[in-house]
């Protein structure tokens, strides 16, 4: 799969792990493991970017006396999933002309 395209798939489906409740790293990858295979070196890039765009934010909270960062999905991010849901209805119309069988209608 081309890496831009993959690049924005990962982005959003991380900002679908977070929609419904805060999060933090590890319990993001648990979340996506059934759905894509992520690992910590491509997902905290990924969280940087997502918080730079201003579609989540970050905070910090003391965790078995650690600091452990905690992820929370912006209004902005709630809209960049809607518009990946409407852009993905274009996306799969595509593959199906792709991958359609039979004839040409003549």
């Amino acid at each position: 799969m081309e890496n831009q395209m993959k690049r924005g798939l990962l982005d959003v489906c991380v900002l679908a792990a977070i929609k419904d409740a805060d999060s933090y790293g590890y319990q993001i990858i648990k979340d996506m493991s059934p759905y894509v295979e992520i690992s910590e070196s491509t997902l905290y890039p990924i969280l940087r970017r997502l918080e730079a765009g201003a579609l989540l934010t970050v905070r910090s909270e003391e965790y078995n006396g650690r600091l452990r960062k905690y992820y929370h999905i912006t209004p902005e991010g709630l809209k960049r999933i809607e518009t990946f849901k409407e852009e993905w209805k274009e996306i799969m119309m595509i593959y199906e002309f792709v991958t359609k069988e039979g004839k040409k209608d003549e």
